[in-house]
């Protein structure tokens, strides 16, 4: 993978300008962290060399001045809504990020339950966290938030709420998903700080769009290419562009809320210290780009990679068509096309050549390695095999799983499991590998292959099975499909 991004230079500069931001205040920050902390693989993919836990290992430069407050909305805890991701509601994702950072050796203060109003299931949370010893606060609905600012900048509003009690200068405000109320918490805390005597500052610290590129590079595009679903859009800051005359990229949810967070700003200290929602962040990424034109390359990877995701969604049932009628328009604002991606156009043209479904997969040095089903195996299974054959630099023609191996298999699978499909899959095939390399050598230097796919791009001409996109993601493979059910 052609490096474009300087991942030691961003450890360095992020945590000495968030020093500076804290500096800037009565020695407190509220930072209110949007995006994923332990696996941002969005940033690593239109960034390569930026690593997953990048921003964590950053914060982790500065852990002794940190400490984490997470937010959970009461009105979540009572719909039991669940991460897509994980699969887990987002109460027990609380519970899971709690010990994902203190294992990590950072400070968790407390958690804060929003939007309370005496809900059952997030009075029945709140005795579970004290239960286990974990400070908890409440904050509560304020009549006419966001807009009425006099009422809340005011003991009748912010002035309600449980004032959080933090002990370190940098307060990281994180939440399981969006809709959290961070934003409210932490200017919550702001008013409830300034009437103790401390004038705490607030900033953003959100990775995307990235503010010193511009608007159309492909870096941000692929960031709306992410975000189709919410329909966020990039833009220019008008507010940046008015008080310094300079441009800034930022995103249409952070300039509509502007002017309400510089009234509530006013509302508690008299004045703005932001002149711009670009002023609020702190994201230095683009300073670390060493390679424009890898990031440029990887970015238009990434859009095609979304559109696919979401092509696929929509096979599925759940997607509407407005997603990918955006990441279309975004295709021609990035000037490709799905051909673009090496990949696709090798998976389409092997299944023309073959005649049976066909995935490809291109290597670290621009080899192109292919594979199609058979009666035996997946074309999935058959392009791991012949991935980690060619790495391993063992003859094609090799089979190194006997078929006395596999039809025992398909037996149980179709006969025993109730299976429909006796080809196998990809982490059936990995196993039968690893069963073998006992005594073959070939299976061993074929299995002792595979580290060297991760960052690798590949493509599939039918959607892959649940089982076999883990396998790939486990990988490190970034696999996209075609928008066509197995029959």
């Amino acid at each position: 993978m052609k490096l474009g991004f300087d991942n030691e230079k961003y450890l360095k500069i992020q945590s000495e300008h968030i020093k500076e931001r804290i500096s800037k205040f009565d020695g407190k920050l509220y930072l209110e962290l949007g995006g994923k902390l332990f696996d941002d693989h969005h940033a690593s993919r239109v960034l390569p060399g930026f690593q997953p836990d990048s921003k964590l290992r950053m914060f982790q430069k500065i852990s002794d001045s940190i400490e984490i407050v997470i937010v959970i909305s009461a009105a979540d805890i009572e719909k039991n809504k669940k991460r897509a991701d994980l699969g887990i509601t987002y109460d027990e994702d609380v519970l899971r990020l709690r010990g994902e950072f203190q294992n990590r050796g950072f400070m968790v203060g407390s958690v804060v339950i929003t939007h309370y109003n005496g809900q059952p299931a997030a009075i029945a949370f709140k005795q579970r966290l004290e239960r286990e010893g974990i400070k908890t606060f409440c904050h509560y609905l304020i009549e006419g938030y966001p807009h009425d600012v006099d009422l809340i900048a005011s003991d009748e509003g912010f002035g309600k709420n449980d004032y959080v009690e933090t002990e370190r200068p940098l307060v990281i405000v994180t939440a399981p998903g969006p809709g959290s109320g961070k934003m409210a918490v932490c200017l919550s805390q702001l008013y409830n700080e300034n009437k103790r005597g401390v004038r705490a500052g607030y900033a953003k610290f959100e990775t995307f769009p990235v503010w010193n590129l511009p608007l159309k590079h492909p870096v941000n595009i692929a960031y709306e290419a992410a975000t189709a679903d919410l329909n966020d859009v990039n833009m220019i800051d008008p507010f940046h562009l008015e008080a310094y005359n300079k441009i800034a990229i930022n995103y249409n949810r952070d300039v509509e809320i502007y002017p309400v967070l510089n009234a509530l700003f006013e509302g508690i200290y008299g004045s703005n210290p932001y002149k711009s929602p670009t002023d609020m962040g702190v994201n230095m990424v683009g300073f670390c780009i060493s390679d424009d034109e890898a990031c440029c390359e990887a970015s238009k990877d990434e859009i095609i990679r979304r559109y696919y995701a979401a092509t696929n969604k929509l096979a599925a049932g759940a997607c509407n068509e407005a997603e990918i009628s955006k990441i279309q328009m975004l295709f021609k604002q990035a000037n490709i096309t799905t051909a673009y991606r090496k990949v696709t156009v090798a998976a389409k043209d092997h299944k023309k050549a073959t005649g049976h479904t066909s995935a490809a997969i291109e290597l670290e040095d621009g080899t192109i390695i292919c594979g199609h089903s058979s009666e035996l195996l997946g074309c999935s299974a058959a392009l791991i095999l012949n991935v980690t054959k060619h790495l391993a630099g063992i003859d094609h023609e090799l089979k190194l799983i006997p078929q006395s191996m596999i039809e025992p298999i398909q037996h149980t699978k179709v006969n025993y499991l109730g299976g429909h499909n006796p080809r196998l899959h990809t982490d059936e095939v990995l196993v039968a590998l690893s069963v073998l390399s006992e005594n073959d050598e070939n299976c061993r230097k074929a299995l002792e292959q595979l580290p060297k796919l991760r960052g690798c791009q590949a493509h599939c001409t039918v959607m892959l099975s649940d089982v076999d996109q883990k396998i790939f993601k486990k990988l490190g493979v970034s696999i996209t499909c075609e928008p066509v059910l197995k029959k």
